[in-house]
């Protein structure tokens, strides 16, 4: 499996493991192993042991392993979901698909698959007894050297099937946290991603050191009689702490620079991971984006200008592509990111409409977006990646069921002014317009207003000007409050240059 970003720092391939952490007191008689030694597949002491790093600081480190020159060979795995029953066995398929597509992006080759039909899963080892003992079968004669299961399984399921299976267990969730490990390029990523990791790990960590229950002192780092664990989840939450204070300083910077860009319209764009956002962000702004055909390929907000049909300048946002079971840690570490997303006027909402399963990924990115406050934002539904389409009835039952939206093919240029066209209708209809008369000793209103919205005329008179301004419907009520004074129901006479 490809190296993430904890296991770049202790030389092991593969996510995160669940058993992996820090501690300082082991750390010490580790420093000499940590750069020679290869961890085992099979889940042993010794390899837990082998697996403790030195230091939170390189949790997500600078991209550039030996992996990414391709000199790790990739790891072995069978994938296992709980099924209930009665479940569409498309639906299950497409999802085991998905966790197929997700372990290939992560550096895994699939080399069995085993499933079991069951009310609710097992609490102690998901499957039943008898799976579990088919499980190891599929295990030891495919070789595999891990068992990757489809939904987020407890601590202590994952430490009772390690027990049976005799290799790593990993669910859905750790292969995320690792492809957005190994995907982050920006500081801002790389951050959020490793709180999202400690946050996933720290509930973990009883299981994860049970092979060193004794109690040890150790100079700075616990008090007298303090258990290792309870050493390691003071220092996960420091660490957490730290994360999170950095991440208010670029919320804070980022603030900065959206003030700088207030004033034009602002879309964003959202979908389902692969749908394409990128491409046509690339499209509509010819700007050099990173665009890749992997899942996750965009974890950073990239803001881009570019020109409406009626040359009004504007932003549009690119960020992180949504997924079914989205890890909740990183929803809410990637909350600053996001935050371009709640913060636009209009959503452009992209599907991969040759992908037979758009409907399900649409109800993903519907629910994802309530979740972070931006369900009320108008959003412009566009089906690309129509060039992959053979049946023309498939594309008029996606128009019947989105009235409005827009048909493209970014990756072929096809029918992106039609989509502009709709973005500027959609961005006026959705303002609201109003005029202001200011007095010329309060010139600086007049630039605030510049800066704050988009003015479409003004008009110098003898003691005033006369203002035009287009006002994105969320934000009237407090722009009539700010403002109340120098509305008026006028129009400017004539229209000076803007």
């Amino acid at each position: 499996m490809r190296l993430s970003a904890f296991s770049r720092t202790i030389g092991i391939s593969g996510p995160i493991p669940s058993w992996a952490c820090m501690t300082a007191a082991a750390s010490n008689c580790m420093n000499m192993m940590i750069t020679t030694t290869r961890i085992p597949t099979k889940s042993t002491p010794h390899a837990r042991m082998a697996s403790v790093s030195r230091t939170f600081a390189t949790l997500i480190p600078h991209r550039g392993s030996v992996h990414d020159i391709g000199l790790l060979p990739r790891e072995r795995a069978v994938i296992s979901a709980v099924i209930k029953k009665g479940a569409d066995p498309d639906v299950v398929d497409e999802h085991l698909e998905e966790l197929v597509m997700l372990l290939d992006t992560a550096g895994v080759d699939v080399v069995g698959r085993l499933t079991q039909e069951r009310e609710r899963p097992d609490i102690s080892t998901a499957f039943g007894k008898g799976k579990v003992e088919e499980l190891k079968e599929l295990v030891d004669t495919s070789g595999a050297s891990c068992v990757v299961f489809d939904d987020e399984l407890s601590p202590a399921q994952v430490r009772n099937l390690e027990e049976a299976l005799k290799v790593k267990v990993l669910d859905r969730s750790n292969v995320i946290l690792d492809i957005f490990a190994s995907h982050a390029r920006t500081q801002e990523a790389r951050t959020q991603v490793e709180l999202a990791q400690l946050e996933y790990l720290l509930p973990r960590l009883t299981r994860m050191w049970t092979h060193l229950s004794k109690q040890f002192g150790g100079v700075g780092t616990k008090g007298p009689g303090e258990t290792q664990i309870e050493t390691d989840r003071r220092m996960y939450r420091t660490r957490m702490q730290r994360l999170r204070e950095k991440l208010k300083e670029i919320d804070v910077q980022r603030m900065v620079q959206r003030k700088g860009r207030e004033g034009l319209p602002r879309f964003a764009l959202v979908g389902y991971t692969n749908a394409g956002k990128s491409s046509l962000m690339r499209v509509l702004t010819q700007a050099d984006v990173y665009v890749q055909d992997q899942l996750f390929a965009t974890l950073d907000t990239t803001v881009r200008t570019f020109a409406l049909p009626s040359g009004q300048k504007a932003l549009i946002s690119d960020t992180v592509g949504f997924i079914r079971k989205l890890p909740t840690q990183l929803v809410a570490s990637f909350r600053s990111t996001l935050s371009e997303t709640l913060e636009a006027d209009i959503l452009l909402h992209v599907v991969d409409v040759s992908n037979p399963h758009y409907r399900e990924h649409m109800a993903v990115v519907e629910s994802t977006l309530s979740e972070l406050g931006a369900s009320d934002t108008p959003v412009i539904v566009v089906f690309n990646k129509i060039d992959n389409v053979q049946q023309r009835e498939l594309l008029d039952d996606a128009e019947a069921e989105s009235p409005g939206c827009v048909f493209v093919s970014a990756h072929r240029g096809l029918n992106i002014d039609r989509l502009l066209h709709v973005m500027q209708s959609t961005y006026e209809e959705s303002a609201v317009l109003r005029t202001l008369r200011i007095p010329y000793e309060s010139m600086n209103i007049v630039a605030r207003l510049y800066s704050e919205v988009e003015v479409l005329r003004r008009s110098d008179e003898d003691s005033d000007v006369l203002l035009s301004v287009r006002v994105p419907a969320d934000l009237l009520a407090p722009f009539t409050a700010k403002y109340r004074q120098y509305v008026t129901n006028e129009v400017p006479s004539h229209t000076s240059a803007l």
